[in-house]
């Protein structure tokens, strides 16, 4: 069980129920094949951390503390409003490694199966497709995706190693050269994904993706959930990485909801922000 949200903007403030927030929203509904709808969802601490390098292991990792059952709900929701998924080799990499958990597909058997319920009342297919962006091509797949290949597309550079390339649409999987360099980048991935027919893009990578989507003006929306807690720490990661921007990037507040504190977690802010 989750609590009751505050609503703190817009007005009027009041009390609302956590599920279906996001929903109601009806994202799969805002973008055309002509522009996508766009939009990235991140988790952090109050100074600004959304993941923390272990010093053991040298891994990128996301503290257990700033996890919530409320966080993953509307996590979940905003997925189950897309038709397509972006994700990078590194997730792949940790996911086999079993450093971080399987999200790629929603599950018709917990407490969330009503999303299932929900894509297929609204005429959405019932798991989005997904493009993990790489410029090394060099990363494991689960047997989940081997069987999905027309659903599963790998995004990367023109400079991507050729062999690498190769490999890949050997096995069957479309290869999307995004990129004038070997990094995938924002504006002729989601063209390609458009042409594709792809309307609503959820963006499931790190600070690196969303840096190339904020810097090509591909991002629609973005949502972060702040835990009230303060991590510390020398070596993290937070929401953009890469170089500074031209100009900062004004961001427009659309929704903010707040969590109370509870015993087992900390208060957490909700924001919405549109771009």
């Amino acid at each position: 069980m989750t609590n009751p949200l505050l609503q703190l903007y817009p007005r009027p403030h009041q009390e609302v129920s956590l599920a279906g927030i996001y929903l109601q929203q009806q994202l799969h509904t805002l973008g055309s094949s002509q522009k996508p709808f766009v939009y990235a969802n991140f988790l952090s601490s109050l100074d600004g951390r959304i993941a923390l390098t272990d010093p053991t292991s040298g891994q990128s990792i996301t503290p257990k503390t700033l996890t919530t059952p409320s966080d993953f709900r509307l996590f979940l929701e905003l997925h189950a409003q897309a038709d397509c998924l972006i994700t990078h080799g590194g997730y792949m990499r940790a996911l086999s490694e079993k450093r971080l958990g399987n999200i790629l597909s929603l599950n018709d058997h917990t407490e969330h199966a009503d999303l299932i319920h929900w894509r297929q009342e609204n005429n959405i297919s019932k798991q989005p497709a997904l493009v993990i962006a790489s410029a090394s091509l060099d990363f494991p797949l689960p047997k989940e995706l081997k069987s999905r290949k027309e659903s599963v597309f790998i995004a990367t550079g023109k400079n991507a190693p050729p062999d690498r390339i190769k490999a890949w649409q050997k096995k069957g999987f479309q290869v999307l050269i995004a990129g004038a360099n070997q990094r995938v980048q924002g504006k002729p991935l989601i063209q390609q994904l458009g042409q594709r027919g792809f309307k609503s893009i959820y963006l499931i990578a790190g600070p690196m993706i969303l840096h190339t989507m904020l810097e090509d003006q591909q991002l629609s929306r973005l949502y972060q959930t702040q835990s009230q807690q303060v991590l510390a720490g020398n070596e993290f990661h937070t929401l953009v990485s890469g170089k500074a921007f031209s100009q900062p990037l004004n961001l427009k507040l659309s929704t903010l909801y707040y969590e109370l504190a509870s015993n087992q977690a900390s208060g957490q802010l909700f924001f919405q922000y549109d771009v």
